[in-house]
């Protein structure tokens, strides 16, 4: 049987802080949450390789490495609200509660939010929440935000996501244009939004996102 806490720390070691990965915060984030809890029972033995897990319907567990950059260039804070687009499972949602004050996990699906709530609950996650809504409209009514992040690559960023944010907020999210996919960060910086491009990151696109509404500078 495998050691999933040897696995998670090789994970760290051998994947992430050997690819730019330099946040202690984050680093620590990522070795406290069981990553095999938020994985079909049949791919439990694969939960720490580098690479996206399907989970079901077009969705994925994204890969450790492109997750773990796209966290720290967000520099979430510990007073910091957050809204986790495309929660899933509840991973995403379990590590950024590690770095936020308040984590508003995002999905379409009504059975994946009742198995995300059950999955933080069961971690004892008591600052993050699971909501129901169209993904790509975001969720106001919880808003705004000083970061939101995106599980999955997108063509483009809603505009309703830039729409969501404080001053001074993030968006992280990966864009794919043809054969290009780029991580990006969006900053509100008094009302007008920057975009600046971070790293390469080949993730899958969520379904329904081929084509949203691009925002518009």
């Amino acid at each position: 049987m495998q050691d999933n806490a040897t696995a998670r720390l090789n994970m760290v070691n051998n994947q992430l802080l050997t690819n730019k990965l330099t946040d202690d915060r984050v680093t620590q984030a990522l070795l406290s949450v069981p990553r095999e809890n938020f994985v079909p029972k049949a791919l439990r033995g694969v939960a720490y390789v580098d690479e996206d897990i399907a989970l079901g319907g077009g969705r994925y567990l994204m890969e450790p490495m492109a997750f773990a950059r796209l966290i720290q260039a967000a520099n979430i804070g510990p007073d910091d609200v957050v809204l986790d687009i495309a929660c899933g499972t509840g991973y995403s949602t379990a590590v950024l509660a590690q770095l936020a004050a308040t984590v508003v996990g995002l999905e379409a699906d009504e059975d994946a939010v009742a198995g995300a709530e059950a999955q933080l609950s069961a971690l004892e996650v008591d600052n993050a929440a699971i909501v129901t809504g169209v993904l790509a409209d975001g969720c106001a009514e919880q808003g705004p935000y000083d970061v939101i992040f995106v599980n999955g690559a997108v063509t483009t960023a809603p505009s309703a996501y830039t729409g969501q944010l404080t001053e001074g907020g993030r968006l992280v999210v990966v864009e794919r244009e043809g054969q290009s996919s780029r991580a990006v960060i969006y900053t509100n910086r008094k009302g007008l939004i920057s975009r600046r491009e971070l790293f390469d990151a080949m993730i899958p696109l969520l379904p329904g996102f081929q084509a949203v509404e691009a925002f518009q500078f």
